[in-house]
């Protein structure tokens, strides 16, 4: 009785050309997709895959990545994986490589520098051929990015400006989002605003800061010391809301008039309600309230929270073709120089090293906000 292959038995290359009638060799230069596939007849391509496909053969990734010294990898490091705007983020991120050729390696900083020093290198020890950072919070200075510059591996940051350590990075247009959100109340009738910035360290603060100030100095209005706090640094994915709900209340205790509140998020805006509502104050009757990021909450809280969106997925899917494309460059780059060595060594095109892409942001209007009563 002839052997029977067991069904649990990988299937190799060796097996898909005795089914075929083609050489070893063929079937191996066709089901790799080798440089030299384009010289084999598109019947006999088709005939082979075919075979592939019925007998169940998968190609071996490490053993592929071993032949052309690739890894066919995308490094995505997160901030905080808990925290909605890195989430949709990562739709993006990952809607964009299924169809391809690419694995992402989704690593978890947790908001601390040691960890992310640490994923990082991770991440290079397993050759990534590109990186996106999808940083919301606070990441301190990392020598290991002039590591990746060293090692031609295309990185990205999404949510936060790296441009200074030559990083290309794409956020929303913060200026203009926070001189959004001050036009909105201005025009519903407010005067009276409190302003609750975001954590000194972060460059999205001071910018959407910058905004409201462009906004304020148009329009002729008054920007109170008094109505203006700052949140304090925090890692926890809920400081936010906590730091919204404690300034809030602090600025009702002290006796502060407002008849609307511009907070730095979303998460800060939902503070600043609860802090309202446990003070006998209705949102928007007798205060509003505006967000910034539309972050899922922002539409299933009640009232609806109105905000300035940040286009997170689109950002997290610009951050992954921008990568796919600097690979798929370099890729073209060693065949047209008759290269041997498959290995990618891409890094972004030089016109885009340091290069801050924005985004539009756009207002979004919910319940949370109305005209100012007499």
């Amino acid at each position: 009785m002839a052997h029977q292959k067991h069904s649990t038995d990988r299937v190799r290359i060796v097996d898909v050309a005795r089914a075929s009638g083609f050489s070893t060799s063929t079937v191996s230069i066709v089901l790799n997709e080798a440089a030299l596939s384009q010289y084999v007849a598109a019947a006999t391509k088709e005939h082979i895959r075919t075979i592939a496909a019925r007998l169940g053969y998968r190609p071996d990734a490490s053993a592929r990545s071993l032949r052309s010294r690739r890894s066919h990898t995308i490094g995505i490091m997160v901030s905080d994986i808990s925290d909605p705007f890195c989430t949709l983020i990562l739709e993006g991120i990952e809607k964009t490589l299924y169809p391809t050729t690419y694995l992402p390696i989704i690593m978890i900083a947790h908001n601390q520098s040691k960890q992310f020093g640490r994923h990082l290198e991770m991440l290079m020890e397993r050759r990534v051929e590109g990186l996106i950072l999808v940083a919301n919070w606070l990441f301190g200075e990392f020598d290991q990015l002039s590591e990746l510059e060293k090692a031609h591996i295309p990185t990205i940051a999404v949510g936060r400006d790296l441009t200074a350590r030559r990083v290309y990075s794409v956020q929303v247009d913060n200026v203009a989002g926070g001189y959004a959100a001050a036009k909105h109340l201005y025009d519903l009738g407010h005067r009276e605003i409190a302003v609750l910035r975001g954590p000194s360290e972060l460059s999205d603060s001071d910018r959407r800061w910058l905004g409201i100030q462009r906004f304020a100095a148009e329009a002729g209005l008054s920007l109170a010391a008094e109505r203006v706090e700052q949140l304090t640094a925090a890692i926890e994915p809920t400081a936010g809301f906590d730091e919204g709900f404690r300034l809030t209340t602090q600025m009702i205790e002290r006796g502060v008039r407002f008849t609307a509140v511009l907070a730095f998020d979303d998460l800060t805006g939902l503070g600043v309600i609860r802090a309202l509502r446990q003070a006998g104050r209705r949102v928007p009757e007798d205060c509003s309230v505006i967000g910034f990021d539309d972050v899922p909450h922002a539409t299933m809280n009640t009232p609806g929270l109105t905000t300035i969106r940040q286009p997170m997925e689109e950002m997290g899917s610009l951050a992954a073709r921008w990568v796919l494309d600097a690979l798929d460059k370099k890729l073209e780059a060693k065949k047209s120089a008759g290269s041997t060595d498959s290995e990618p060594d891409a890094e972004m095109p030089s016109a885009s090293l340091g290069t801050l892409h924005l985004l539009p942001a756009e207002l979004v209007i919910r319940e949370s906000t109305a005209p100012l009563r007499a």
